[in-house]
């Protein structure tokens, strides 16, 4: 067996280090055959958001062999499109979040670059996802890396690469950008001695927090009425979050204090993920006690932001899709969007209609790419490089990008979600809502009577390993090859050519198959690009919630049947 082999030539390597070798020695040919076989049947791939796995030793896990050769092979790319002259001169930005070993493989990708003769920008301390993409830019650098797994469990750790713009790599830069990577096929090959000649320390949160700050719309002295309590969920938004709400004239900011403390092992959730509950539910007890209007919680990275809203007697936890929406009905009712060419919102396809109808109302363009943010940065260069072109067909104004993900973007100082610039703009939307007597939650029952109710659901099944995978592709070829519904509906099967909108040409193949019903209301399938997980996306259309409650019920039982699952 394949694995077997690799599994002993890093037993027998002269590279690979002791602590590593003792690591493996630890597991037995039989009864850990299973655990072999994970670590070793194949390479970790770069997948919608570049590597990421559990971390440990082995070819199918996140190491420091692994993140060197995903280094090296980013070092060989970078020389081939550029040119070592002006590498050495302009560099790469390098940062990382508060994981366990996410400074360590920071520090080792900083090596292999300096090694090879690239300059490096590394961050001195954790810092948020967009503070990246920001420092990229500000740096005038032509690439990026930043170390982190979002809001994974703490057994996880990841690598995402970012192009001259900011903005992770879409499908034709990464599939050129994984030739260089396979290609380095011995360790030998990794230059992991580095160039402390060629290494910047740098911290740049002031000048990101104030090109955030550009952003704000509604920075007024009812901010300072607004009681907030806020969760870096033991994250990098804690300094950057607390430092824009203060920027931006609010004062009433309680921190969750037990949550401030950066640690890796994350050790007061479950999952250090916003999308749950569990994540802040000590923010909610704390807001509880203080009777605070809003709790906003980020991930350890810093790009995603969930948030509770008090209402009434309780605390009501609100979805990507709502705050989304939320956030484009504020903009285009509170921004001056008239001096604006063609001002337009760019949202995922898997992100539900609502903020669509929203900006329809205010004629403001909206484009759908697909699941990723990378792909609305990439929208956004897009739309850039037609200004620069004065291309009248492709010059639009991008206002905000966003994905039911909970990942959200204003402005153009980064091209990647931001929970900063989020978190402001979502506090600002509910200091103008306290001033005038209601919450966020009545504003989104007053769009629900407006433009309909959206009930919206997210599935997710583990299915780990290799036998997970075939688990994966097998659900794919049943969905896409069989009649899943009762009714007659309009299917999208992304793997063939799919029209962008508006001169944009074809949308990169993928594979996610979307169902159409003739009452608005959709669902999708698509294996997660960074986890060993299938997802089933619901956007269930109604007059009311009963009513789409019970049809999301119908249709996922249909479904399941279908595919022969249990929820």
């Amino acid at each position: 067996m394949e694995y077997i082999k690799v599994y002993k030539s890093w037993l027998e390597s002269k590279i690979i280090d002791s602590n590593t070798k003792e690591e493996l020695k630890k597991l037995d040919l039989e009864k850990d055959a299973k655990e072999i076989e994970d670590r070793f049947y194949r390479d970790l791939e770069f997948g919608t958001g570049g590597l990421r796995g559990i971390m440990g030793a082995g070819t199918n896990r996140m190491n420091k062999y692994i993140v060197g050769k995903a280094t090296q092979g980013f070092s060989n790319y970078l020389i081939k499109k550029f040119s070592i002259e002006k590498l050495s001169k302009s560099g790469v930005a390098i940062g990382f979040d508060t994981r366990n070993n996410s400074k360590e493989f920071a520090s080792i990708a900083s090596n292999v670059l300096t090694g090879n003769g690239i300059k490096t920008y590394l961050f001195s301390l954790p810092v948020p996802t967009p503070e990246l993409s920001f420092a990229i830019r500000h740096y005038k650098c032509l690439g990026g890396i930043v170390v982190t797994a979002s809001h994974n469990p703490k057994e996880y750790n990841g690598y995402k690469v970012y192009d001259q713009y900011g903005c992770q790599l879409v499908p034709a830069d990464a599939k050129e950008l994984i030739k260089f990577v396979s290609e380095v096929d011995d360790f030998s090959l990794i230059k992991f001695d580095g160039n402390k000649k060629l290494e910047s320390l740098i911290d740049c949160t002031n000048e990101f927090t104030d090109a955030v700050l550009k952003q704000s719309i509604n920075s007024c002295e009812c901010n300072k009425e607004l009681s907030i309590v806020y969760t870096p969920l033991h994250g990098t938004g804690c300094i950057p979050v607390q430092e824009i709400l203060k920027k931006d004239g609010f004062t009433k900011v309680t921190v969750q204090k037990d949550q401030a403390k950066l640690d890796g092992n994350f050790p007061t959730v479950i999952s250090p993920n916003p999308e749950e509950r569990n994540a802040l539910n000590l923010g909610i007890e704390l807001a509880k006690e203080i009777k605070a209007d809003i709790v906003l919680g980020t991930d350890p990275d810093s790009d995603r932001v969930g948030i509770a809203i008090r209402h009434k007697d309780d605390y009501i936890l609100m979805t990507g899709n709502q705050v989304g929406a939320l956030l484009v009905d504020y903009i285009c009712n509170n921004k001056d969007i008239s001096k604006l060419h063609k001002p337009a919102i760019i949202k995922t396809i898997v992100t539900n209609e609502l903020g669509c109808e929203i900006a329809k109302k205010h004629n403001v363009s909206i484009f759908s790419t697909l699941t990723g943010f990378k792909f609305i940065g990439e929208k956004m260069n897009q739309f850039e490089q037609a200004k620069e072109e004065k291309d009248s067909n492709r010059d639009y104004d991008f206002l905000m990008g966003y994905e039911e993900s909970y990942g959200y973007l204003a402005g153009d100082h980064a091209r990647d979600k931001d929970a900063v610039v989020s978190s402001m703009l979502i506090c600002e939307m509910a200091a103008k809502y306290k001033k005038s007597g209601i919450t966020l939650y009545d504003r989104l029952l007053e769009l629900y009577a407006e433009f309909g109710f959206y009930k919206d659901a997210l599935d997710s099944f583990t299915l780990k390993g290799k036998d997970g995978v075939e688990q994966i592709n097998n659900i794919m070829n049943i969905a896409r090859n069989n009649k899943m519904f009762k009714e007659d509906v309009k299917v999208i099967d992304y793997s063939k050519d799919v029209s962008a909108e508006k001169h944009f040409g074809l949308l990169p193949k993928s594979n996610v198959l979307k169902f159409y019903f003739k009452n608005g209301s959709w669902i999708a399938i698509r294996p997660s690009g960074t986890e060993p997980k299938i997802k089933f996306y619901y956007s269930i259309k109604g007059k009311d919630s009963s009513s789409s409650e019970k049809s999301l019920s119908e249709y996922r039982k249909e479904l399941y049947n279908k595919l022969g699952l249990e929820k």
